[in-house]
């Protein structure tokens, strides 16, 4: 990478293999989930995570190049530890809060990685796909925050609860 245009290509295909990977590993975290608002939130972002790819291969359309994505070990290993905490843990809201957790570490990274895109976007005028981009973002911070108050309205009591019964 020598040029800020090379850095934005390659974290526009970073984030788009991730997003497509977020595709198939939520509907296993809401398969997983007990509590229904948790089931509902990771459907629900599925869909938004659907148009989100979709804004993606606009924004590559717009820079003139193809939509494909560049393995993200950054995302694998966020995966894999939604998987762990699916695979030691029993159905309830522990595992719930361990769920919550991982859903906030995904939502985290495409934070940071769309809010450089957004900027790199921006001083190397492709002004066009800054919109898509900031679409996007707003999504995921959305996603976080209703994570983060289910968590804190509902979860992690349950969860504490679970932990002084046992």
């Amino acid at each position: 990478m020598k040029s800020l245009d090379d850095l934005f290509l390659h974290f526009l295909q970073d984030v788009y293999f991730a997003e497509r990977q977020l595709v198939k590993a939520l509907p296993k975290m809401a398969k997983s989930a007990q509590a229904p608002a948790l089931k509902e939130a990771f459907t629900a972002h599925r869909e938004e995570t659907i148009h989100h790819v979709e804004r993606l291969e606009q924004v590559f359309e717009h820079i003139g190049k193809p939509a494909k994505g560049v393995p993200c070990e950054a995302i694998k290993g966020l995966i894999e530890e939604a998987e762990e905490v699916i695979g030691d843990s029993e159905p309830g809201p522990v595992r719930d809060a361990g769920l919550i957790a991982c859903g906030q570490a995904v939502e985290h990274y495409e934070v940071a990685r769309y809010g450089a895109l957004i900027a790199w976007a921006q001083v190397a005028g492709h002004t066009d796909v800054v919109a898509l981009l900031r679409q996007t973002i707003d999504e995921e911070k959305k996603a976080d925050k209703m994570l983060n108050e289910l968590a804190l309205k509902q979860v992690n009591k349950s969860a504490a609860t679970m932990a002084k019964a046992a």
